[in-house]
């Protein structure tokens, strides 16, 4: 059996023959200048004792002054200081023996190294013709190990070689063919020896090249001769083959293996294809090789034989040491192989083992196998094993130890293995014992063998798991039996999680001088200790406080360029690892370019070139030229021009009259380099203007002139000194000469005592003191503006409806407009209504039309009310005389709201209702519309019952009312036109115990319900104010606005007010609106709305209104003077009185959720809110003077949300939906706790007391 390496304590307890561990190369060649040392060292139980043999015989140490052998060690030291290092040449072998045996060293050879002088010689001048080829031979002398050869110059430079000239592999210098450079007198060969590291010097040759030159010829070769050689090289050895072949031209070698292919992992070439090269030679590499020398004029071939011998070599390695129990057999192999076949020699304990001593029955040999069987105690001995052929041998010690011990396991006991989950665990289970011990396993409570999948039991007692998961941990048992007894050893497997990175650092780009940080993010098992390290380029970090390493990160501060590379980060554990790479780029801006020089001059351009600084691993993206011109912008740079970042010279464009000095800057993606030091200045010649001024206009600042202006050039545009301005002109379509002016320093002329109004022809040619420029082109204008004096004739008005008129004229002759036309206006006003209740109401309005109208649209008129205009025509001067004034009527159109509507004289089952007429009737009223229904608990409104009343009554009594209800009340007034919006008004009659009381609640609502909810008659125009919607409606609802949008914007609506115009302001000039009409009822019921309308804002204004004669503006001031006075005497009653009265929980109980308090000045709806507890509307009261209470909502979008994208739902409203502010109803509800209290309060709040 095998004895495996085993623990010191457990080796010196046992028997052991001696075995060889270490000693000298068989082939020692020493340096004569140092001591010698022969080792010889060997292992034994008991440790064996050490002898030499030198020559073959006994060598006596003891005899030998100058040797002494190491204490312990059979290692030999030889002082050389009395004795010359050749005395000690020979062949010396060790003997290591014990009591169990004797083991022997190789032969050692030892051999002085020799490093002898070169002979001295006189080197003839070797004198030959340009063309032929030429040896020069080194022949160094013989040296212990051989030279190394190499040819130098008397400056100890190598001298260049080619494929023209090269070195043999025996030190000669070999030319193809010579040239004239060739001629040198110091070809020195020198002979390096490495063992006595001298260098040996041959005597130098000279070489002259003579002309004329030779011939061209074919190739032939100078080495090796002939068409074939061989060659026999060794197996593991070098094998190097030459061919040096001369010719003119130079010839190309090259090489093939005529058997087959060169391998190609173990080929190289050498000295310029001539040598090849393989290594580590195999049997397959015998065969014939062919190299072949070719140039122009023809080729040349030979063959190499190659024959390949092999000393002797293992074949499964030497023989193994064996450990055999008493009466067991064993087998000694010592296989090996060589060509030719080697001779295999057996020895035991240095004697053959065919000597009569060693007659042995027990034994038998066998070729290259020794086979034991039925041994004995005691016969434990050292074979030597002896392969040799002619070209070298083998000899190796393997020992026989006849033991007769139990079984010991070897591996500590309790030893705890780790292993990482999906690798292999390896147990191990090293023994000793002879007979072989038997090794099963078991795992915890030991119920069978582990002998099967997933457990791998191997020769030498050692458990394996193929992949190990986390149900393979746990206790392990190794149980060792052979004849003499049994051993058991406990160990452990522990199955940990893998490490693994599970975020990486990423590829970073970074700018010089700020931060970047690399993440590692690793997942470890929690019962292994982790370290993280990073690497930069594989080496450690830089010793720098810029590097700031965390537990999963790595951060750089202030980078530089040298911080660039690969960083790693590695997580250890003490059974695995992870790591990840990332690379850091670090980028700058460039470096500004230099050498600029100017080259190739001409008239009008200059090539510049320079050189790129460095770009800092961000690519230069382009380059940007700039110059200054010193005569004209001194310390100003302009920038010239940009070329591509691939390019370094650009021809420059130049002006004349301009010192130039260039600069370049350098762009990357990072930034913009600093600039490059100025060019040499460069001058160009003054020459004629290039060009003319550009922007030439003619106009008139009076209606008796002519001003032309011009954009003056600069000086760079100048071309040269004394820059004027040739300016002429002359009247359009008249044949006349043009006249001239010549001027200078300025950008405008002006021509006196032209005709008013008239077209000129214009030209102004910049001139200098070296010509006059290109001729100009001819630019055109006209002489001053005067107002114009005639009117628009024929004007007519059509009334398209009761709110829109259309004006009709014909346009002023362009003569008499005398200027360019800019439109016209048409001046209009309300002279008064045609009512004679209604007082006399003076308003006037300018339209502008601009450009060349002939009719207009006169919007937002009051219906039924006579209106007298007139026509003007304006220019750029001003306004002409105006038209014959004319008048018109517009017919009536529906009323407006009723003034008010009062509920007095309250009895058990019947009401009294008394209004009065609208304040704008439009028309003669032709009578009114009273409808009403109730309203019970759940808001729900009931049958709806109508009354038409006619135009001369003021009041109604309504009988047959029922006790404890709601009823809501809506009169409309009507003229031909039709019913105009309602006002609305509850009240709700309350019984209780025979006790009558009631509450009435009123809101005034500007809409009508019409049995057909429809909008008709809409127009719309533009004036300076905004945009003027008018329209006509019919219906129910109350919730009356406008919606408009632009494109890709947000909507907008603004509530109409009860009346059927509206001024849509803030409007954008140069935009297209769309525009629409919606009426809103009950939050059930679908809305309706109006076709869209489109609205384009023009640039220019289009209305004028003169806000100090408006009596709506004198109305508002005195309705702001009134509030503030009202809201000062409700702040004096609620600092006195305060509370809530019990009568406003019942008012919370009985409103109606769909009515919105009305704004008395301007009848906008308040705000109203349909909330979670559907409670009835709060904030509604009539007081006891019969006056509306003012509410503070406020009907604004800024009270709205607005959302979505401004299209339309199907019931009419936009999609981006909006809700009530609770804000105003809150405040409202404050302020109506805070009233001074009426009669009717005092009943209602006496009622609820009740």
């Amino acid at each position: 059996m095998q004895c495996f390496p085993c623990p010191l304590v457990c080796c010196l307890c046992l028997p052991q023959p001696p075995t060889i561990t270490h000693q000298s190369p068989k082939d020692y060649i020493i340096d004569p200048r140092e001591n010698i040392i022969i080792h010889c060292e060997a292992k034994g139980k008991p440790h064996p004792s050490f002898s030499w043999t030198r020559n073959g015989t006994h060598f006596d140490i003891d005899q030998e002054p100058n040797i002494i052998m190491r204490p312990n060690s059979g290692t030999l030291v030889v002082d050389i200081s009395g004795e010359k290092a050749e005395h000690y040449e020979g062949v010396y072998q060790c003997t290591a023996r014990n009591e169990h045996g004797t083991a022997m060293s190789n032969n050692i050879v030892i051999r002085q190294s020799r490093s002898p002088l070169w002979s001295k010689e006189r080197n003839e001048p070797i004198v030959v013709q340009e063309g032929v080829s030429l040896v020069l031979e080194c022949r160094p002398p013989a040296g212990l190990p051989p030279p190394i050869i190499f040819w130098m110059d008397n400056n100890f430079q190598r001298l260049p070689q080619s494929r023209r000239v090269s070195q043999a592999l025996n030190g000669d210098l070999y030319f193809s063919n010579v040239l004239k450079e060739d001629s040198r007198n110091d070809y020195i060969c020198y002979a390096r020896f490495p063992h006595t590291q001298t260098i040996q010097q041959k005597q130098p040759i000279t070489v002259k090249v003579l002309n004329p030159p030779a011939d061209d010829r074919k190739p032939s070769f100078l080495i090796p001769s002939g068409p074939s050689s061989s060659k026999m090289v060794l197996r593991g050895q070098v094998l190097e083959m030459e061919c040096i072949a001369e010719g003119l031209p130079t010839p190309e070698i090259s090489w093939t293996k005529v058997s087959g292919d060169l391998p190609a992992k173990r080929t190289s070439f050498l000295h310029y294809q001539k040598t090849l090269r393989i290594v580590n030679v195999l049997e397959s590499d015998a065969g014939e090789y062919r190299c072949t020398a070719r140039n122009r004029l023809g080729s040349v071939h030979h063959t190499i034989r190659v024959t390949v011998n092999a000393s002797p070599y293992w074949i499964s390695g030497p023989p193994r040491n064996l450990v055999l129990a008493p009466r067991e057999t064993g087998v000694l192999t010592c296989r090996a192989s060589g060509i030719p076949k080697p001779t295999i020699t057996w020895a035991m304990n240095g004697i053959p083992i065919e000597s009569e001593c060693n007659l042995d029955l027990s034994r038998k040999v066998e070729d290259d196998t020794v086979i034991f069987t039925d041994v004995q105690t005691g016969s434990s001995a050292v074979y030597q094993c002896n392969v040799s052929n002619e070209y070298g041998y083998l000899l190796s010690n393997a020992f026989v130890n006849v033991l007769s011990e139990p079984p010991r396991v070897l591996t500590p006991a309790n030893k705890v293995y780790q292993v990482i989950r999906n690798h292999r665990a390896l147990i191990d289970c090293s023994s000793f014992g002879s007979p072989i011990p038997k090794i099963t396993w078991f795992k915890d409570s030991r119920s069978s063998t582990l002998d099967g999948d997933p457990y791998i039991l191997h020769d030498n007692g050692t458990l394996e798991v193929h992949v190990a998961q986390a149900h393979n941990s746990g206790k392990y048992t190794c149980v060792a039996r052979n004849t003499l007894g049994i051993y058991e050893n406990h160990v452990y497997l522990e199955v940990k999680e893998p490490t693994r990175i599970l975020k990486q650092p990423e590829y970073k780009v970074v700018q010089r001088g700020r931060s970047v940080t690399f993440e590692c993010k690793v997942k470890h098992d929690s019962t292994l200790i982790p370290t993280m390290t990073w690497l930069k380029d594989d080496g450690e970090l830089p010793d720098d406080e810029r590097f700031i390493v965390d537990s999963d990160s790595l951060t750089i501060n202030d980078v530089v360029e040298n911080d660039e590379g690969v960083y790693t980060c590695i997580m250890n554990t003490t059974l695995d690892h992870d790591s990840a790479s990332a690379e850091l780029t670090v980028v700058e801006r460039p470096d500004p370019p230099t050498d600029l020089e100017l080259t190739d001059p001409r008239e009008r351009s200059v090539q510049l070139t320079w050189t790129p600084g460095d770009e800092h691993n961000s690519p230069i993206q382009k380059f940007l030229i700039q110059y200054e011109d010193s005569l004209h912008f001194r310390g100003v740079w302009h920038n010239l021009t940009e070329v591509p970042g691939t390019k370094t010279t650009a021809r420059l464009k130049l002006s004349p009259y301009v010192h130039y000095t260039f600069r370049v800057l350098a762009i990357n993606a990072v930034g913009i380099s600093h600039p490059s030091f100025p060019s040499r200045m460069y001058k160009t010649n003054p020459a004629a203007p290039d060009e003319n001024p550009a922007g030439v206009q003619g106009f008139g600042t009076a209606s008796d002139n002519l001003v032309i202006t011009w954009k003056p050039l600069t000086g760079l545009q100048a071309n040269g000194p004394g820059l004027q301005y040739k300016v002429m002109w002359r009247q359009k379509e008249v044949d006349e000469e043009w006249a001239s002016e010549t001027v200078a320093n300025v950008s405008q002329f002006v021509v006196s005592g032209t005709p008013t109004f008239v077209p000129y022809e214009l030209k102004v040619q910049a001139l200098n003191e070296y010509g006059a420029g290109p001729e100009p082109a001819v630019a055109h204008g006209h002489s001053g503006e005067d107002l114009p004096v005639a009117a628009p004739e024929n004007v007519l008005v059509m009334v398209v409806n009761s709110t829109l008129a259309e004006v009709h004229w014909d346009p002023v002759p362009v003569k008499a407009i005398r200027g360019h036309l800019k439109g016209y206006k048409v001046y209009y006003g309300r002279e008064r209504s045609l009512h004679k209740h209604n007082p006399h109401h003076e308003e006037k309005h300018i339209m502008t039309f601009s450009g060349n109208h002939s009719h207009g649209m006169l919007p937002g008129l009051h219906p039924f009310s006579l209106y007298s205009f007139h026509v003007r025509v304006f220019n750029g001067k001003g306004e002409g005389p105006p038209s014959p004034s004319q008048q018109f009527e517009t017919p009536e159109g529906v009323p407006g709201a009723p003034s008010s509507l009062i509920i007095t004289n309250p009895n058990l089952d019947s009401l009294t209702l008394e209004w009065a007429a609208p304040h704008d009737r439009n028309g003669r009223l032709t009578g009114y519309v009273l409808r009403y229904q109730p309203v019970n608990n759940s808001n729900e409104l009931g049958p709806v019952k109508e009354l038409a009343l006619p135009a001369n009554e003021t009041s109604i009594t309504l009988p047959n009312l029922k006790y404890s209800t709601r009823y809501k009340f809506y009169l409309n007034a009507k003229t031909v036109r039709g019913a105009g919006p309602a006002i609305s008004q509850e009240a709700v009659t309350i019984m209780d115990e025979g006790k009558k009381s009631f509450m009435v609640v009123f809101s005034l609502v500007c809409s009508a319900r019409p049995v057909t909810p429809t909008f008709w008659n809409i127009t719309t125009s533009v004036g300076e104010d905004g945009a003027l919607i008018s329209w006509e409606y019919w219906g129910p609802e109350k919730n009356v606005y406008v919606e408009y949008i632009v494109e890709n914007s947000k909507p907008f609506k603004e509530f109409v007010n009860g009346s059927q115009n509206y001024m849509l302001k803030g409007l954008k000039e140069g935009l297209s609106y769309r525009v629409r009409l919606v009426a809103k009822g009950h939050s059930d019921q679908v809305p309706h709305h109006s076709d869209e309308q489109v609205v384009k804002v023009p640039a220019v204004a289009s209305r004028q209104v003169d806000i100090a004669t408006q009596g709506w503006f004198i109305g508002l001031m005195c309705a702001i003077a009134l509030l503030i006075l009202i809201l000062l005497i409700i702040c004096f009653i609620q600092r006195n009185k305060g509370g809530k009265y019990p009568v406003k929980e019942k008012e919370d109980a009985h409103t109606d959720p769909e009515f919105q308090p009305m704004k008395d000045d301007d009848c906008t709806f308040g705000e109203y809110s349909d909330n979670e507890d559907h409670k009835p509307l709060k904030g509604s009261r009539t007081p006891s003077n019969g006056t509306v209470k003012r509410d503070d909502s406020d009907d604004s979008l800024v009270g709205y949300g607005e959302g979505g994208d401004g299209q339309f739902n199907e019931d009419g409203s936009f999609i981006g939906q909006y809700s009530g502010k609770s804000t105003s109803r809150d405040t409202a509800e404050g302020h109506e706790s805070s009233e001074a209290p009426s009669p009717i309060n005092a009943m209602i709040s006496l009622n609820s007391f009740v």
